[in-house]
């Protein structure tokens, strides 16, 4: 039988439970034997841990149970708690938020679960919004995460399992799916991927987590992992056969495999009639294209200008270029991240006075200064605004990407710049492939017209 000073000499020792305020422990008496309870500040209920403590104090020596598994059944009823003796994972869950108590003439420590994590309200994200629906959204905390998807889908085919991934953070990882729906290949090697990360931590939530499990297919600007912060979306993409991976900590979830056509969708496609979706989402195909082929366009008919209807001659560039049109192409590209980055950096108060100072010494001042024209200035402008026509930043980017290297071509090689930068940017999805290995252009490439009407046309929900 282990001595009791000596076990929380050692565990206090090894853990140097001392140096860190946040780690609690307080030694009691339970039924004439000592014990001592370890958890970790803020990460605790007070009042289950208040009912513990009255059940605690309510044992009497001579009612006392004869094994750990036995004093969790009569004493710690309210809450769950389970017998563990390895270390390593009596650590884990200390600093997840687990209560771990140890009682004297025991050999095995109780894990108690009364924990709870600071949270802000499931409001509706930022980012993701709809003119109708739901208005709640995913929060950094676990669990909420899975409650909110477990509400939609009240099935016993749902599966949510977890695992731990990073040496020093030991980050939650929740593979949730249909049982009966899933690609259960592909399953099994995600889980497969999961439980073999070597990293020390996913610092970065999911965006470490995606590289850890693929870390040679990225090279392609074109995102294979499409990212939500609805409950609903993920709802609806698991009863697809999906699957939706979640990690602690991260506001989002991310949906695999994902294709072309899946990350271009939207809940607001969903939350209208047939007719209205289907004009939705024609709408934000065609400004997608409009988005990547407006400028390239430009400036192949500005160097070409023999090309331009007479109709259309009004898009000539009449006012003196002082600076190349390429170059101010690129500069305000460059430009308009920096504008960018820099709102995401200004308090709230300042957004507005701020908004209007960079809109009159950008747009008017950068005109008569000539550094800039007035159509590239326009242009620019439509292609920024409709850039945010799509929900996934990732995809947006992948367009500015194609869209810089299009505009390179065409300055090179002209007419057969523009052709040849298309046909590499219809090369760059065609042989792109999702996580589970099939055609990023599916149902595209391989044609299946029924399944890509549905794509393109929105249907009644079944």
């Amino acid at each position: 039988m282990k001595n009791f000073e000596q076990v929380v000499h050692d565990f206090n020792e090894t853990y140097a439970i001392d140096k860190s305020f946040d780690l609690v422990y307080r030694t009691i008496t339970i039924g004439g034997r000592r014990a001592v309870l370890y958890f970790v500040d803020g990460m605790i209920k007070d009042d289950i841990m208040e009912k513990l403590m009255e059940g605690f104090f309510d044992v009497e020596e001579e009612e006392f149970p004869a094994d750990a598994h036995e004093f969790s059944k009569k004493v710690i009823s309210y809450v769950e708690a389970n017998l563990e003796t390895d270390e390593e994972k009596l650590v884990t869950g200390l600093l997840t938020g687990i209560v771990l108590l140890y009682v004297e003439g025991y050999e095995q420590w109780l894990m108690i679960d009364c924990r709870t994590y600071p949270a802000r309200g499931v409001q509706e994200p930022e980012k993701d919004k709809v003119l109708r629906g739901s208005r709640d959204g995913f929060v950094e905390t676990l669990n909420f995460n899975s409650a909110l998807i477990r509400r939609r889908i009240r099935s016993p085919q749902l599966r949510m399992e977890i695992f731990s991934a990073g040496k020093s953070s030991k980050t939650d990882i929740v593979v949730c799916y249909m049982d009966n729906r899933v690609d259960h290949v592909f399953l099994k090697n995600l889980k497969k991927r999961i439980q073999s990360i070597e990293v020390d931590a996913l610092t970065m939530n999911q965006q470490s987590l995606a590289e850890a499990l693929y870390t040679s297919r990225w090279i392609n600007p074109f995102p294979k992992v499409k990212y939500s912060e609805r409950p609903d979306t993920a709802a609806a993409s698991v009863l697809e056969g999906n699957i939706v991976v979640m990690v602690d900590n991260s506001p989002s979830v991310m949906i695999m495999p994902t294709s072309l056509f899946d990350v271009t969708e939207e809940a607001n496609d969903y939350y209208f009639p047939p007719v209205t979706g289907t004009y939705l989402r024609f709408s934000r195909f065609l400004i997608t294209l409009v988005t990547l082929f407006l400028t390239p366009l430009f400036l192949l008919f500005m160097q070409n200008q023999q090309w331009v209807p007479e109709q259309f001659d009004f898009v000539i560039v009449r006012d003196t270029m002082n600076i190349p049109l390429l170059a101010q192409l690129l500069i305000l590209e460059l430009a308009i991240d920096g504008m960018r980055l820099a709102a995401l950096n200004t308090p709230n108060i300042l957004t507005t006075p701020l908004s209007v100072i960079a809109a009159i010494v950008l747009g008017e001042f950068s005109v008569k200064s000539g550094w800039f024209n007035s159509e590239v200035m326009l242009y620019m402008a439509f292609v920024t605004v409709a850039n945010y026509s799509q929900a996934s930043y990732e995809f947006g980017y992948a367009l500015k990407f194609m869209r810089i290297l299009l505009l390179i071509c065409v300055a090179l090689f002209n007419l057969w710049g523009f052709i040849g930068g298309t046909i590499f940017i219809f090369l760059c999805m065609a042989f792109n492939r999702t996580i589970s290995g099939k055609s990023y252009l599916y149902p595209l490439i391989p044609f299946r017209w029924k399944a890509l009407k549905q794509r393109i046309v929105r249907t009644h929900l079944k």
